[in-house]
């Protein structure tokens, strides 16, 4: 038997790139997905369903609250609750390197908009319905980078620190309800967003790629086996843990 079967994930950001390979391994373990993207993530949605899969597309902002609720009611009506979250929707690939002093008030509040409220309001929306249920996994993304200090990415750093942060504390407050709260946080990945931002990659392949351990380029197919144990039984005593997937880029 899958070892999702019947369970119901909701994943953010995942109309395309690592988002959409968390919902396709996610369905092909038996778990029912809905897809919550700002983008069109119907493409994504059909292509699960056309393989077997069962997966619905639902347009969110996660950064704001009645998109939010609207989403996980949706969710809560088609398929009876909620027993996953990923918390995988961030702005990055888009960023451009400059140094602190370049970064706007208005960048910044954007980016932990989505970065860090996202998450805490998508978590805020879905642990009624785990606690209902005593049952619930809760990923949150967050990225290596937090534990290297990237320079000229200072928002966006800030903002994977601030996941781990809220990881440890929210796992604290619904652990007696069965859910556990952790965190996945990859390295450099050549997504489909990430490849097509060639400045990103002339920053940061080099150093990142001289760091590691395992010297080969990280692809989106690199994290489904941690995200499926994360979301599984076989991670059921384990909350409040940050799992680095980098090629010992970063070791902890």
């Amino acid at each position: 038997m899958p070892r999702l079967d019947g369970k119901v994930a909701i994943i953010t950001g995942a109309a395309q790139g690592i988002g959409a390979v968390y919902a396709q391994a996610l369905a092909d373990e038996g778990a029912k997905v809905m897809i919550a993207d700002i983008l069109d993530g119907n493409p994504t949605a059909s292509r699960i369903s056309a393989q077997g899969g069962t997966a619905d597309f639902m347009q969110t902002d996660v950064s704001d609250e009645s998109s939010v609720a609207a989403m996980v009611d949706a969710t809560v009506a088609k398929w009876g609750g909620v027993d996953i979250l990923i918390n995988n929707a961030a702005i990055w690939a888009s960023l451009r390197a400059k140094p602190f002093e370049d970064i706007s008030p208005e960048e910044w509040d954007k980016l932990m908009a989505v970065n860090v409220k996202g998450p805490f309001l998508c978590a805020r929306a879905v642990v009624p319905h785990m606690r209902a249920g005593k049952y619930g996994r809760i990923v949150n993304i967050a990225s290596g980078t937090a534990y290297k200090g990237t320079p000229n990415f200072l928002h966006y750093v800030t903002s994977k620190g601030a996941v781990i942060a809220m990881t440890r504390a929210l796992a604290r407050e619904v652990g007696e309800d069965g859910i556990t709260v952790n965190t996945l946080a990859p390295g450099l990945v050549l997504s489909e967003q990430v490849v097509a931002s060639p400045e990103l990659l002339e920053k940061l392949s080099a150093p990142v790629m001289a760091s590691r351990a395992i010297k080969r380029d990280q692809l989106p197919q690199d994290l489904v086996g941690p995200l499926l144990f994360l979301v599984s039984d076989d991670a059921a005593f384990m909350t409040g843990e940050v799992t680095v997937i980098d090629g010992g880029s970063v070791m902890h």
